[in-house]
């Protein structure tokens, strides 16, 4: 038996448990209690029958002629079960009377007065006249355990009702009981990685509170260190943007003015390498975006409508590397993501996909109904041992195309933080080459 993990269960199991062990303790030596007053119950009726029929018998016994010493059989005015079987002997045993279905085999000889058993009967026997004339009354065992079976039957059927109901009231009981601690786990799984907030905890538990507490001291803390580290990277990006375009505006200066070739290579790769700075910050500063929370929006936006521009955008840029291929449901697709960080999102993936892919085929973008956007493109496959790296910050795997390897970073962040999942395929699917990303939009409207 596999012991269950939820405590609402656990103790809904255990104390259900107690209750049917008490129940049936309870039953058990009622019906022990029960079962030795049913025997004194009949062992009275057996022992009044007797003693109401010596007298009976022995005034019929004297009144009989002389000559009619026989034995004689009791008649019955009509048939009927029988329960009680008696004989009367005289000191020499001779049967003198007896009941009509007696048998004289199941009774012994007369051996004192008082109760006595047979593996079939119970017994109990009185003396008269001085001893002179006996009386056996035989009652069948087997009707007694009959009697017995039906009395614990007729007790059992309310306890396997009650039993239940009350393994039923006890679950009702302690999921009311522990409807805050539910209410405490939902708040922290369904809360997203950017979520940082204090989880409230006034209804719970005094057990629990102190846990709670710990909780939101954690989570302030680390609230803190990330805004710490967030404030710093988003910061110092922002700041490098005015230096870096003053520089690329004064090497782009250089270029037009000078003269000299070889000072003119140098302005350009001057201009290169702060190009690809000003790239690098802008990068850090969606990373910084991405994992400083606040990724859902106030009301559902169509990510389909959203995905449309964004591929128009990046088809009319003049630096796409190939044509996109885009294919939408006819309906809207809805979702809670902040449109910004889905327009983010969305710019780093094809981008990536179109950096990194071949020319000589389109990069498809697919988006279901159900919130599923697929981003294949064509190209070498990459290596399962690189594959799972490639989400990892300036991880750029085995191209040469340039990149800071901020991109796949920048989407994991962002799905993340929207309780998207993003899964790294290669070779796409139906293929034996190229690269596909597959991201399950979360929070569908």
């Amino acid at each position: 038996m596999i012991a269950p993990t939820s405590l609402q269960w656990r103790l809904s199991l255990w104390l259900g448990l107690a209750i049917a062990l008490v129940w049936a303790l309870a039953a058990a030596v009622t019906a022990q209690n029960l079962r030795h007053e049913m025997e004194e119950v009949f062992d009275s009726a057996l022992a009044e029958t007797g003693q109401r029929l010596l007298p009976l018998a022995v005034r019929d016994i004297i009144g009989r002629d002389s000559d009619d010493a026989a034995s004689q059989s009791v008649a019955t005015m009509r048939e009927h079960d029988e329960h009680f079987t008696y004989v009367v002997r005289n000191t020499e045993g001779q049967v003198l009377l007896r009941s009509h279905r007696a048998d004289p085999a199941i009774f012994p000889p007369f051996s004192g007065m008082g109760f006595s058993d047979t593996p079939t009967h119970r017994l109990y026997s009185d003396a008269a006249l001085q001893g002179t004339i006996t009386i056996t009354v035989a009652e069948p065992q087997i009707r007694r355990r009959a009697v017995a079976w039906e009395v614990l039957v007729g007790l059992a059927r309310p306890l396997a009702l009650i039993v239940p109901i009350s393994l039923i009231g006890v679950w009702a009981v302690i999921r009311l009981s522990t409807m805050s601690l539910r209410r405490f786990r939902s708040e922290i799984e369904l809360r997203g990685a950017g979520d940082l907030t204090a989880v409230a905890a006034d209804d719970l538990p005094s057990e629990i509170r102190p846990v709670a507490r710990a909780v939101n001291q954690l989570l302030e803390r680390l609230r803190r260190t990330l805004e710490a580290e967030r404030s710093f990277a988003a910061n110092s990006a922002h700041e490098l943007r005015t230096p870096v375009a003053a520089a690329l505006a004064q090497a782009q200066r250089l270029i037009v003015e000078t003269t000299d070739a070889a000072a003119r290579n140098r302005a350009r790769d001057i201009e290169t390498a702060l190009r690809r700075l000003s790239a690098l910050s802008e990068k850090l500063m969606q990373l910084a975006r991405a994992e400083g929370g606040s990724l859902h929006g106030a009301e559902p936006v169509d990510i389909g409508a959203l995905l449309r521009l964004i591929v128009d955008e990046l088809t009319a840029n003049a630096g796409a590397a190939g044509p996109i291929e885009l294919a939408l449901p006819d309906a809207p697709v809805l979702s809670r993501i902040d449109p910004d960080a889905f327009a983010i999102l969305m710019r780093n993936l094809i981008e990536n996909a179109l950096k990194h892919g071949s020319q000589a085929e389109p990069v498809r973008v697919t988006l279901s109904m159900d919130g599923l956007l697929r981003i294949a493109n064509a190209g070498p496959a990459v290596p399962q041992d690189l594959l799972a790296r490639l989400l990892d910050p300036f991880e750029r795997g085995r191209t040469q195309a340039k990149g800071a390897g901020l991109g796949l970073a920048i989407a994991k962040a962002i799905a993340a933080g929207t309780g998207s999942s993003l899964e790294l395929i290669s070779p796409r699917e139906g293929h034996q080459d190229g690269f596909e990303v597959r991201l399950r939009i979360g929070r569908l409207g």
